[in-house]
């Protein structure tokens, strides 16, 4: 059973409140942007999840079936026992996720949004390919393959909710549990708060370990990544450090630096490599977030493409036994292409119309190729009129965000 999927409700229902509590606050805490980047971004990480997961199971499978050194019954304190450890084990891999090159460049992408709601929580990496390498430990001390799915579920779904700023310092909860409090400390990127509070459930490991910071009221947290990413295209949130890496890489002269930069600590590059390319530095106290302003058309355009691009993904997650490998892949691609192409309409980009009518043509060779449940075809035949009415009839507004775009092109 996806406990996952089945949660997926219960976080839009949390999001719609927490939208309420900032009408009714008068805080700004969302932009429409910006969350429609980080839940594109959350929507491919499932849909990469669903064919990443089948080689790191399997070997995990394989380690449990041939080096399990116990058999575990199951019972209360087991499954007690496993939640624990899953996320002892999340510590390592979460910490070693900010303090490695190749590590980073995957969960990057959490940390992008220049904001902190509960839109954040759903922004994650579609390129994690280590990470199952952590939790390995578990099958040699003999907890099922179900086991591990199941509390890593619960673990993820915990993590949810402390992606909020609604919500004030927690007392006595502090000193055990991540909380909303000691979360925001982690995605902020003033020094003070870099790299601390690891925890997914337990902040005790954090206290353990040296790398717990509480959140102070003279220094609220400045959200975001040191490299800005400074795009809605979630390829690009996936990508932007794989591809900064590979240049640094390309331009080392020394073959061990090749080898090193993607094991180094975070940041670290060659030092032939910082001196003939060197990076801007930040200076947070001219910290500006990534805005581009938008039409209420564009808005309104883009969340119907989001829900577009969600609608596909739960239509796979929920039967994904009815499709074939290759089927899963090229529903993966249609997504990938619909969360690329959304974003380029969030940027205001003139290739992303062009972009869309091809998106809106593959979806009608669908229809026509494929016989689909009616209910189906009804969604995505009422979703390409409706975007075609759009298009179509909001042109001079679309036309109006693109032309700044076109001037500065030409």
């Amino acid at each position: 059973m996806n406990i996952i999927l089945y949660a997926v409700p219960i976080f839009f229902l949390l999001i719609v409140i927490e939208l309420l509590l900032e009408k009714a606050k008068g805080t700004d805490y969302y932009r429409v942007n910006d969350s429609i980047s980080s839940l594109t971004a959350g929507v491919l990480s499932r849909m990469t999840g669903i064919i990443k997961l089948l080689l790191p199971l399997t070997i995990y499978v394989v380690a449990y079936e041939q080096f399990a050194l116990f058999q575990i019954p199951s019972s209360w304190w087991m499954w007690l026992a496993a939640f624990v450890l899953y996320d002892f084990c999340y510590y390592w891999n979460h910490r070693l996720g900010h303090e490695m090159n190749i590590l980073w460049a995957a969960h990057v992408v959490h940390h992008s949004s220049e904001e902190y709601n509960l839109t954040t929580a759903l922004r994650q990496s579609g390129s994690s390919f280590f990470s199952w390498i952590f939790y390995l430990p578990m099958a040699i001390l003999g907890f099922e393959p179900i086991v591990l799915i199941t509390v890593g579920s619960l673990n993820l779904i915990y993590q949810f909710w402390v992606h909020t700023r609604h919500i004030p310092k927690l007392g006595w909860y502090e000193w055990a549990f991540v909380t909303p409090s000691n979360h925001r400390v982690h995605h902020a990127q003033n020094q003070v708060y870099i790299d601390r509070n690891y925890g997914g459930v337990f902040i005790l490991w954090d206290r353990l370990f040296g790398s717990f910071q509480e959140e102070l009221d003279e220094d609220k947290p400045i959200y975001g990544i040191r490299k800005a990413l400074k795009s809605w295209n979630p390829l690009w949130a996936n990508i932007h450090v794989y591809a900064q890496l590979g240049k640094d890489c390309w331009h080392a002269k020394r073959w061990q630096d090749k080898l090193l930069i993607w094991f180094k600590r975070t940041g670290w590059r060659p030092a032939d490599v910082e001196q003939n390319y060197p990076l801007t530095k930040v200076d947070l106290t001219q910290f500006k977030k990534f805005d581009i302003q938008l039409t209420l058309c564009n808005k309104l355009y883009s969340l119907l493409q989001y829900s577009l691009v969600v609608f596909v993904g739960l239509l796979l997650m929920m039967n994904v036994a009815n499709f074939t490998l290759i089927q899963q892949v090229l529903i993966v691609l249609f997504v990938l292409y619909g969360s690329v192409s959304a974003g380029l309409v969030l940027e205001n980009r003139p290739l992303a119309i062009y972009l869309e009518w091809i998106k809106y043509s593959l979806i009608l060779s669908t229809l026509i190729i494929y016989s689909l449940p009616a209910w189906v075809e009804w969604t995505l035949g009422g979703s390409i009129l409706i975007s075609a009415l759009f298009l179509l009839f909001k042109t001079k507004d679309i036309i109006n965000t693109l032309e700044p775009v076109m001037k500065a092109n030409n």
